[in-house]
């Protein structure tokens, strides 16, 4: 293992929750490093301020590793362009509004917007989830390619709750009607008291770059019904605002080139 991996792997314990903060001894002991290997790679890690130290001795991420996170195009560039949509999706149902992408096999949210009033859930920005059980993981896992969709469905289903849906097949017929209608429910699959409804965006070459989401209290909320053409609407807004984006950027190329954009 190289010293680069070894450093990874170190950045790697800092997650949502309780990992958020925590002692060199808990990092040794989470990525079963040595405790003088471990300190070495800190103390390397907080010279260059990926990692800063609190006065009670905690460690956390550092602005500076931020500042580099803040460059990465499918996270920011995203929800940069998604954002006005999310507000307004937002204001128009007062519910969690959600914005994630896909990493491997997980869907890493990188926006979410909620109010006090909104139903609790477990998702935060920067949290990652398995993809089959929510709303956004299936939106995005429908029109995965087959490979990953078998890797997603060749490991164990956690069970979040008693409705959670853990059968692979019964799974991919879920995925199925999320490709023929381009909407994902989940209803009480990861929270026993939250619905969700999402749908994808699709990027200028019609590839799903992302899924939009909104959860809601499964008792009280609105239907499902009435949700389903808002966040519709939303993700196509997003489609349309990503399309624009890489039209103009064409034109400005071909403005500097001289030459028509393809």
């Amino acid at each position: 293992m190289t010293l680069t991996t070894r450093t990874l792997d170190v950045l790697a314990t800092f997650r949502p929750g309780p990992h958020r903060r925590q002692t060199l001894l808990q990092i040794a002991q989470e990525c079963g490093l040595p405790m003088t290997t471990c300190h070495r790679i800190v103390h390397d890690l907080l010279d260059w301020g990926a990692l800063e130290r609190t006065d009670d001795g905690y460690l956390h991420v550092g602005l500076r590793l931020w500042e580099i996170g803040a460059l990465a195009p499918r996270g920011n560039a995203l929800r940069d362009l998604a954002l006005p949509v999310l507000e307004d999706l937002y204001v128009a149902t007062r519910e969690n509004v959600q914005l994630a992408v896909r990493e491997e096999l997980e869907a890493v949210f990188v926006e979410r917007l909620t109010g006090d009033r909104a139903v609790p859930v477990m998702t935060q920005v920067g949290a990652r989830f398995p993809l089959p059980s929510t709303g956004v993981g299936r939106a995005l896992l429908a029109f995965a390619p087959a490979d990953v969709q078998d890797a997603a469905l060749a490991q164990p289903v956690r069970r979040w709750t008693d409705d959670t849906t853990t059968d692979p097949s019964a799974i991919r017929a879920l995925l199925a009607e999320t490709r023929r209608t381009k909407v994902a429910i989940s209803r009480r699959e990861v929270t026993a008291n939250a619905a969700s409804v999402a749908a994808p965006v699709f990027g200028i070459r019609n590839e799903v770059v992302a899924a939009v989401s909104v959860v809601f209290d499964a008792d009280n909320g609105p239907p499902i019904n009435a949700m389903v053409p808002v966040v519709v609407a939303a993700s196509r807004s997003i489609s349309r605002a990503l399309g624009a984006a890489m039209d103009g950027l064409d034109m400005r190329k071909a403005v500097a080139s001289g030459a028509p954009p393809s």
